[in-house]
């Protein structure tokens, strides 16, 4: 059993990212409720939506059942990273901030990404959907979280974050397009989307707000 398990995970793409990104978010999504001073219900609650949320979604998109509703396994996942959350938060002073804690949310980003556009791309869609389904799977469970902590969505607001999966949806349509390998087209994928989070990080990118723009307008047309 344990061998068919590892075998499992380490040939197919879907499984290895999907199991990464359940305990990673479900751990970056407690973590959060733990610093609002959640009680173990809403920490749970909120990890597992943050897990989960994204990937049901994106099953439902595609029409087919919700992995979360068919498989137990998911649901251990989704708790072994909350009780992770938990852990961590007894030993460490903001937990939510540290950089275990942004490691596993840029790791879960990275993974749900690449899950997501595997699935969107066995449904036959077209790029598009490719794209939109790969970012709603890396970013809908922090969305739904965000909402659940009473604040809103922090995707839409700052941080390069989304832009990511956007860019890692592209690149598994594009390698996969020009090589046919799955394989390949999803560890490119995950460099892609780990590599831009990491760099947005270290170097504080963000997307530009409508007011930045107006006042870039507004300074070039008292100049000319």
């Amino acid at each position: 059993m344990t061998q068919e398990l590892v075998e499992v995970l380490f040939v197919d793409p879907f499984d290895l990212m999907n199991t990464i990104g359940l305990v990673a978010f479900a751990l970056v999504g407690a973590t959060k409720a733990i610093r609002e001073e959640f009680d173990l219900f809403g920490v749970t609650v909120v990890g597992l939506a943050t897990a989960f949320a994204g990937g049901m979604t994106r099953d439902l998109l595609v029409n087919r059942i919700p992995l979360a509703l068919s498989s137990p396994i998911e649901i251990g996942l989704g708790l072994f990273g909350v009780g992770l959350a938990v852990g961590i938060s007894a030993a460490l002073d903001s937990a939510d901030t540290h950089p275990l804690t942004l490691f596993s949310d840029a790791v879960g980003l990275t993974a749900f990404t690449v899950t997501g556009a595997i699935v969107a791309t066995q449904a036959d869609i077209s790029v598009f959907g490719v794209v939109a389904i790969a970012t709603i799977n890396a970013v809908g469970g922090g969305a739904i979280a965000d909402v659940l902590l009473d604040r809103p969505p922090f995707i839409l607001l700052d941080d390069f974050y989304a832009s990511c999966a956007v860019l890692g949806g592209s690149t598994y349509w594009v390698v996969l397009t020009a090589t046919g390998s799955n394989g390949t087209a999803a560890a490119v994928c995950a460099v892609t989307v780990i590599g831009t989070r990491f760099s947005a990080l270290v170097h504080g990118w963000s997307i530009p707000k409508a007011q930045v723009l107006k006042s870039t307008g507004e300074r070039h047309s008292r100049h000319d």
